[in-house]
């Protein structure tokens, strides 16, 4: 079907058109000259009257024209031209004439287009239901992925039905699961392994227990004790003579029998110190028994790191813990440099990423983040970052990510920070974010051959989250209260009391 006629000067990776038909935004057309068949996607609509124009003031002439000739209007509208269906969705090398015919795209066109070599089903297109939109899982594993909404918008819906299709190619996902949404699903492809969010400090790195028990980096009359205890603690448990698994104790140790010493040095005791606050303060965090936290994932299941009940600064340092450990023991696998190995790829799934990858504060975890963004590709790890507040994601990381799902945005400058750190996002699919519908996606990047308008299936597993039934649940708890005061009083009158 013939949707319009170019118009105007006609580039090579763009055109306007001009019709009496209103297709919609985010339909695929074709444009055919020179013996190519060239698919574009329509990007921007406005309906206009040339007799009704913005000039026209005298409302008497505007009531008279719209009824004599109020059906006299034309519509124009943008499309971004995608490439050549018969070359591999290359771009021509010359335009469209003017006046060339612009048609709805076909079934055959579509399918071949969203046929692609290691399918993930996202859903079907929002404008023709019956085209399935797949895209590739290399991509996505190999070169990172962002999947950003406002909230309420079907973010998590749309990071359960990836993790699903993720799971029959027996991808091992980890994901760090700030609110609890993934510990209780139930994945048709998988199933879920649940990580205790505990380390073992032995298996930390000096800098990372150093910045735990708050050792300034200008402190280096403490940071020298420190060194000291912690080396001689790690060579003591290493050789198992005392103090086995037990790192902070043994340091502690150590410690207090030099500050026994005379003439020992004051500052050791404020080492102590600092040892005995951060043993209280991430007592619920350490584990002396457990072993290395990535010994715990499971290849083709949801490894989810619940931490519901943790507080930003515990997740930090489990975030960053990981993610080092990870890419190292990636890097020694590759490498073979050492036995100390991660003989898998891991795909990571960060909730909460404004958080954890905070863009106007440093943090650990964002460095770590940051590094497996840059380095992760090379060595087998992949990254996903989710949030509802874009704008407050690090630009750097998000820059990495070179594939987006992108559901309703509507706050401008959330707009303008993805646009900035995306290539492919046109200013006409930023416009297009407010009027997503809940579950209506933008997706771009390499996992997909062409930007697609997308209607996300929704996740047919089980899981928590969503919005609660608040009315509901208050009228359940007026019923309870209810309920046990009848109980009470029927028991009363059961023992003879009377009201």
């Amino acid at each position: 079907m013939t949707v319009g006629y170019c118009v105007g000067e006609i580039s090579l990776s763009e055109l306007t058109f001009i019709s009496d038909k209103m297709p919609q935004v985010g339909e695929y057309v074709t444009v055919e000259y020179d013996g190519k068949k060239v698919l574009g996607m329509v990007e921007n609509l406005v309906r206009g009257n040339d007799a009704l124009n913005i000039d026209l003031h005298d409302v008497e002439a505007i009531q008279t024209i719209a009824r004599i000739g109020g059906k006299d209007y034309y519509i124009k509208g943008k499309v971004k031209l995608l490439g050549d269906v018969n070359d591999n969705l290359r771009l021509p090398r010359t335009p469209a004439l003017p006046g060339t015919p612009i048609k709805l795209a076909d079934k055959e066109v579509l399918n071949k287009v969203f046929n692609v070599k290691n399918p993930i089903r996202l859903g079907t297109l929002v404008n023709q239901r019956d085209i399935e939109v797949n895209v590739e899982a290399n991509p996505i594993l190999n070169r990172h992925l962002a999947v950003l909404a406002m909230t309420g918008a079907g973010k998590s819906n749309t990071v359960a039905v990836l993790m699903d299709q993720l799971l029959s190619y027996n991808v091992p996902i980890f994901v760090f699961d700030m609110h609890c949404e993934y510990r209780d699903a139930e994945f048709p492809n998988g199933k879920v392994n649940v990580i205790r969010p505990k380390i073992n400090p032995t298996y930390m790195t000096f800098p990372e227990i150093k910045r735990l028990v708050n050792i300034p980096n200008n402190a280096y009359i403490q940071e020298r004790h420190f060194r000291q205890a912690f080396n001689q603690a790690k060579k003591e448990i290493k050789e198992g003579t005392e103090h086995t698994y037990k790192l902070l104790d043994a340091m502690y140790d150590i410690l207090y029998a030099k500050s026994q010493e005379e003439g020992s040095d004051k500052q050791i005791v404020d080492v102590m110190n600092k040892i005995e606050d951060s043993k209280d303060k991430y007592g619920n965090l350490f584990d002396n028994n457990m072993s290395n936290i990535l010994s715990s994932i499971k290849v083709g299941r949801v490894n989810v790191l619940d931490l519901s009940q943790t507080g930003e600064s515990v997740s930090e340092v489990l975030v960053s813990h990981i993610m080092r450990n990870a890419l190292q023991r990636r890097k020694n696998a590759v490498h073979g440099s050492s036995d100390d190995t991660l003989d898998h790829p891991v795909f990571f799934i960060i909730e909460e990423a404004h958080i954890l990858a905070p863009n106007k504060r440093d943090s650990q975890s964002k460095y770590w983040i940051q590094r497996v963004a840059r380095e992760g590709r090379k060595f087998g790890l992949g990254l996903c970052l989710v949030s509802q507040s874009p704008k407050t994601v690090d630009h750097d990381a998000l820059s990495q990510m070179n594939n987006m799902i992108i559901l309703r945005l509507v706050e401008p400058e959330d707009q303008r920070h993805v646009q900035s750190a995306s290539e492919s996002l046109s200013k006409d699919l930023i416009n297009q974010l407010p009027s997503l519908n809940v579950g209506e996606a933008i997706v771009l990047g390499l996992m997909s051959k062409v930007p697609t308008l997308v209607k996300i299936d929704e996740f047919m597993g089980r899981r928590t989250g969503g919005d609660l039934d608040i009315v509901g649940d208050l009228a359940n708890y007026n019923q309870t209260q209810e309920d046990e005061i009848r109980h009470q009083e029927q028991e009363s009158l059961d023992l003879g009391y009377d009201y």
